[in-house]
């Protein structure tokens, strides 16, 4: 942060700035150099890095993203009369970044900033439409079981991310709880990457197949919705 408010400062100056030993300062500037968060000048001094630019756009979009998407998940919300929430790809894990919930006493509960696994439940709507290296770090060769419903093997969850391809959505049926089901389509990018997921989660006891494919339907419609928003075009 002091990088960044005064670029192309010296390691002296920064010690100071931030109240520690000056071979403390060189030991975290030089780390970060490592990571490309800050880049040093042929002066010796320091300014923000390449990764910072990167982070910068990154939280820039997912900002846009949110702000786009918050009354398509309120109007869905209220359609369906059950949780839905916006997840995007954070590591190697899915991550809830807003969520829509009805005011119906018994719902699914959502919190902004859960984390689950990709490779289970529908967070594999968004494992699906990633590159074949990035799936592969993400599959375990033994799936480690959350319900008695996770898939249990490889196998069985690369054959899955296929049919999600395949239909264009994701139904998972108590593989991350075991009482409740839900659906996920995918949001596209401008340049067509997926790069996150509205999904819809209810308990399982009141979704019967018809209204199911309904909320398929109303799920898919929001995310292609948010996906034009984002400039996305279905004949790019």
């Amino acid at each position: 942060m002091a990088v960044a408010r005064k670029p192309n400062v010296g390691v002296t100056e920064l010690a100071q700035k931030t109240g520690i030993t000056k071979s403390r300062a060189y030991r975290l500037l030089h780390t970060m150099e490592q990571r490309q968060i800050v880049k040093r000048t042929s002066e010796s001094t320091y300014g923000l890095g390449d990764a910072m630019l990167i982070l910068g756009i990154t939280a820039s979009t997912q900002t846009d993203m949110i702000r786009l998407a918050t009354p398509i998940l309120e109007e869905l919300c209220q359609r369906v009369n059950e949780t839905v929430q916006l997840r995007i790809i954070d590591g190697v894990e899915a991550l809830c970044i807003a969520k829509a919930e009805p005011s119906r006493d018994l719902r699914v509960h959502a919190n902004v900033g859960r984390r689950r696994p990709l490779y289970a439940g529908s967070p594999k709507c968004l494992l699906a439409y990633q590159q074949p290296d990035f799936i592969d770090r993400c599959v375990p060769a033994k799936p480690p079981a959350l319900t008695a419903q996770t898939p249990k093997s490889r196998r069985a969850i690369l054959a899955e991310l296929e049919r999600i391809r395949g239909q264009g959505y994701c139904v998972s049926r108590g593989e991350v709880s075991e009482h409740q089901v839900s659906c996920a389509a995918p949001v596209y990018a401008l340049d067509t990457s997926v790069v996150a997921s509205i999904h819809v989660v209810a308990p399982a006891f009141r979704i019967r197949d018809s209204e199911l494919a309904h909320i398929i339907r109303l799920a898919t419609s929001a995310a292609e919705r948010l996906s034009r928003a984002l400039g996305w075009s279905e004949e790019g």
